[in-house]
């Protein structure tokens, strides 16, 4: 379909419609970019100079000839530029080249996801058929947990490339290395896709899988090349070296083009007098997606949960049937959830252009490719600067004009972003912090190294000084046992099974429609299950409504049938901390902190009916399913009543204080104990000591020593909470300082019917800090 208006005509169009209500709150105009081409100073292969005229590409962009350049010198490359600018081609020439001058070379591919892995296959495949000369070089195939065992065992024999993620890495190659003596002793390049993912537990965990990649690889006489690629972040050298042990150079001067792009502010407008109710913001987000649509304009629509996808989908297909019934069948959802052929058929129908809308979560938000749109909706603040430039990436052809409009919930965070334009485009995206030492963690891969290879003085440099305390510490417990100069795995324990890179489960349920026979549509990890799948809920599947029969929580199964309704529900869920033991105690000043253990516990305890197009409530019912826990580790801190009644007197809340401290503790805690904010859970709650208290605790099961060092270093910390609180220069607080997005559990709830958390005052935390921080 061809567009029938351009993005700024369209613009224009709806500020002089009859609906229009003052909802652009803000227009910031990109500038387009021109496109920076070089030659490399490396040769290029005539039949890969064919492959890529093939597909339009006669000249090379400045930062693609730097990385072939880099690479072609055998020195580790990071390539840090943004969406669509070309950074397959980065990692995919240097290694058809090698296969070319040696077909029995191999490379390794690394992606965060199993999609993303089946994506790139795709994409290495249609290189290649390119040109007949390219057929039979790569040898190429997906090798995780859908793999089927007959495959498995021919692409081990066969393949000179293979896709994988961190997890099958982990757990299913290199404890098997002896299997893969062929793949890695051959082995050129390792490539590292989106790279910006690896942060906090799950980054520290991968950085590990590394360093003992790279201890395999040098029993079998290899040091490959690695090549990685990442959205823009603010420290990508150093997460880069950090993740692979090894220097690495960065390329981020970003040579290709950029149309202009306009970044629109949205700001539903007000349902009441009183201007407290805001229009819902999904049903703004399907009006403008229809519109686009409509003006032939291709358009994703990016949500902050599964069920606002669904609800967009929704809405739109029902505007269209209204309006254009031949568009219906041109918008879909994308989602985590969907069985992986639907996923599969959706990118490619999107990437073809027989779709022209998609309402998706952050799923899309790595690099799948889809093609390039023309428009990025960004429906509520997906929680990082990072995030919110990533998404708005999508939209952009090369030089082609686009839009990505930021459409802001009725929450405090969202209205302070829209009330501060200058604060939205002016804050520089995040850094990534791993930290690969963190004891918990390093002890978990040493386990694993001396299953693969006897572990030997050598590995510390490696593995860091720590490496032989903790060997220490396993062969008390009997795990290793050391025989003249090397330590040997000592039992009939598999210890990769025992480490987890990532903090959420594996576990999955799946989701079985039981309308007419049985049927399976798609699946939900554990820990999200009841919240998206309890009983007499509703579960939307590509816009359908489905009612929850049943949850067998000991099948993992959840039945479900069709059934049309006109409203949606919303899980109610109820969290809470349990001290269960109190190992240190101190008092600074009139400052109670305690360390120890704890339970985090959660439950959907009931739902709320809520109308389709509507911010109304229409019932409630009830929900009884067992409570989910977390055995962990928490930092506890409470004021004395000295500074809470000095507080109140002036006319503060003091809890607002508390509540304001434990949103800047979770930002700056990173600081000090090398994690990422979402490995840190905060609760400000009085019933574990009969006052408001701070609770602070690390997101993974039996912790991973976070709160401890917390605890530790407990009076820098304050001091610099109270600087960062200070030197924001805000007034009443915003998100960089006592207003962060709340971090809980794993939820599925629609934003748009709450209004969020209230951003605390600001004076009344600096003045909770600056009484404790005196009377120590």
């Amino acid at each position: 379909m061809e567009k029938t208006t351009t993005i700024t005509d369209f613009i224009e169009n709806i500020k002089s419609s009859a609906g229009y209500r003052g909802q652009i709150a803000y227009v910031k105009e990109l500038s387009a970019r021109e496109a920076v081409y070089r030659e490399p100073r490396c040769s290029i292969s005539p039949v890969i100079r064919e492959a890529l005229s093939q597909m339009g590409i006669t000249s090379l962009y400045s930062h693609q000839a730097e990385a072939l350049d880099l690479i072609s010198e055998s020195r580790n490359a990071a390539i840090v530029t943004s969406t669509a600018s070309g950074k397959t081609i980065c990692y995919n020439i240097p290694v058809v080249e090698a296969l070319l001058a040696d077909k029995e070379s191999t490379a390794l591919f690394l992606f965060p996801t199993k999609a993303l892995a089946q994506d790139q296959l795709r994409g290495l495949g249609n290189f290649c058929s390119l040109v007949p000369d390219l057929a039979g070089v790569v040898r190429a195939g997906t090798y995780d947990g859908n793999t089927p065992r007959e495959t498995r065992r021919k692409l081990k024999s066969e393949a000179n490339v293979i896709l994988t993620n961190p997890d099958m890495l982990h757990q299913g190659i290199l404890p098997y290395h002896s299997r893969w003596n062929r793949f890695f002793s051959r082995l050129r390049y390792v490539v590292i896709d989106e790279m910006h993912t690896y942060r906090g537990i799950f980054g520290s965990n991968v950085a590990n899988v590394l360093r003992r990649l790279r201890r395999v690889l040098a029993h079998y006489g290899c040091s490959p090349v690695f090549i990685l690629c990442s959205a823009t972040i603010a420290n990508p050298g150093e997460l880069a070296e950090c993740l692979i042990g090894d220097s690495c150079e960065v390329i981020s001067e970003d040579g290709s083009p950029r149309g202009p792009k306009l970044f629109v502010l949205w700001n539903p407008g007000f349902l009441d007098s009183h201007k407290v109710e805001r229009r819902s913001s999904n049903v703004e987000a399907h009006e403008l997606m229809v519109g686009l649509m409509e003006a032939g304009i291709q358009t994703i629509t990016f949500t902050k949960a599964r069920v606002v996808a669904e609800l967009v989908l929704r809405y739109v297909r029902d505007a269209l049937a209204r309006r254009n019934p031949h568009l219906v069948k041109k918008v879909a959802a994308y989602r985590a959830g969907y069985l992986p052929e639907e996923r599969r058929s959706i990118e490619k129908a999107l990437f073809s252009g027989e779709l022209l809308g998609v309402a998706s979560t952050n799923a899309l938000e790595l690099g799948i490719d889809v093609g390039s749109l023309d428009a990025s909706l960004i429906v509520g603040f997906p929680g990082t600067i990072a995030s919110t430039w990533q998404q708005a990436g999508r939209a952009g052809r090369k030089t082609d004009e686009a839009l990505a409009v930021f459409i802001a919930y009725n929450d405090p965070v969202d209205q302070y972003l829209i009330r501060h334009p200058d604060y939205f485009f002016g804050q520089s995206p995040e850094n990534a912090v791993i930290d690969p030492l963190n004891p918990y963690i390093l002890a978990g891969h040493l386990s694993c190294a001396a299953f693969e290879l006897p572990l030997t003085e050598e590995d510390r440099a490696i593995f860091g000084e720590l490496t032989r305390p903790i060997v220490s510490v396993l062969e008390e417990v009997k795990k290793v046992k050391t025989i003249g100069d090397q330590t040997y795995w000592a039992t009939t324990e598999f210890p990769a099974a025992g480490v987890g890179l990532r903090t959420i489960s594996d576990d999955t349920f799946t989701i079985v429609d039981v309308t007419d026979g049985e049927k399976v549509i798609g699946n939900v990890d554990a820990i999200s299950a009841p919240e998206l799948v309890y009983p007499e809920g509703i579960y939307i599947h590509h816009g359908a409504t489905y009612l929850v029969r049943s949850l067998d929580l000991d099948g993992k199964v959840a039945y479900v049938e069709r059934k049309e309704v006109d409203y949606y529900t919303q899980p109610i869920l109820d969290s809470s901390i349990r001290v269960k033991d109190e190992r240190k105690s101190a008092s600074r000043g009139d400052l109670n902190v305690r360390y120890g253990e704890a339970t985090v516990s959660w439950k959907t305890t009931s739902f709320k009916k809520i109308k389709f197009y509507s911010l109304d409530s229409i019932g409630y019912g009830s929900v009884d399913i067992p409570v989910q826990h977390l055995e962990t580790v928490s930092m506890w801190m409470y004021p004395g009543r000295s500074i809470s009644s000095e507080i109140k007197k002036g006319g503060r809340n003091p809890v607002e204080g508390l509540v304001g401290l434990k949103n800047v503790l979770i930002n700056i805690l990173p600081l000090f104990v090398m994690c990422d904010r979402q490995d840190i859970g905060g609760i400000v709650e009085s019933s574990n000591v009969g006052s408001p208290a701070i609770f602070l605790y690390d997101r993974y099961k039996g912790g991973l020593g976070f709160c401890e060092k917390a605890y530790q270093l407990l009076p820098q910390v304050l001091e610099s909470a109270l600087h960062l609180i200070e030197d924001c220069p805000c007034e009443e607080g915003c998100p960089s300082c006592v207003g962060l997005p709340v971090l809980r559990p794993p939820q599925h709830q629609d934003p748009d019917p709450g209004h969020g958390y209230p951003i605390p005052d600001k004076e009344t935390a600096v003045l909770l800090l600056r009484r404790i921080l005196e009377s120590a």
